[in-house]
């Protein structure tokens, strides 16, 4: 009898270590899932202020490119509008979503003034105009690289929160997917031409 109540208390020890062990296992997981959603995370936001250093820059040399077209082109006027409300849509954005949409749409109307910019040689000549033109276009090379730099970051983190398990603790915790920043129309897909 003594024997069958040891073999009973071992049996029931053994069961309890497994399950144990199981859950602690379970634990590990989950803290280590959790750690990486928040490393992951990190990298994209730091991705974003990479790129939004360089966003700046432009949104900063935009009024000196406006005001030397304007000086030139006084009659386009609504090509310099849209220039400036699309400035101003980055600067009210609230989310990330609004300001990824606001700086495609200051792509879309760079490209406009530049092509008002075409019909004037005196414009194209200015030594002013050449150096900002110049500005813009290595601006406009660094936001690419980050572009490409926020996007594989952001790729990261959503496969990981949409692949299973790990998306189990996604949901647990609240981590969503990141937008990526992409060309919203066909017409900003081709390349924009800063040279005169």
């Amino acid at each position: 009898m003594t024997e069958t109540i040891f073999l009973a208390l071992t049996g029931g020890l053994i069961g309890l270590l497994i399950t144990a062990a199981v859950i602690v296992l379970l634990l590990f997981w989950l803290a280590g899932t959790y750690n990486s959603f928040i490393k992951k995370r990190n990298i994209v936001d730091e991705s974003f202020s990479t790129m939004d250093v360089y966003l700046k820059k432009r949104f900063d040399l935009i009024p000196n490119i406006v005001e030397t077209v304007k000086g030139y082109a006084s009659h386009e006027k609504e090509t310099l509008a849209q220039v400036v409300k699309a400035r101003s849509m980055i600067s009210e954005a609230s989310t990330p979503e609004q300001r990824l949409a606001g700086e495609n749409a200051l792509t879309g109307t760079l490209r406009s003034l530049f092509a008002v910019a075409e019909a004037y040689p005196d414009l194209k000549a200015n030594t002013n105009f050449m150096n900002l033109q110049n500005q813009l276009t290595d601006i406009e090379n660094d936001i690419a690289q980050s572009r490409k730099y926020y996007n594989a970051c952001v790729r990261d983190f959503n496969i990981k929160a949409e692949s299973f398990p790990s998306n189990i603790i996604a949901g647990m915790f609240g981590f969503k997917k990141f937008p990526m920043f992409e060309v919203e129309n066909e017409q900003e897909r081709q390349n924009v031409k800063v040279q005169f």
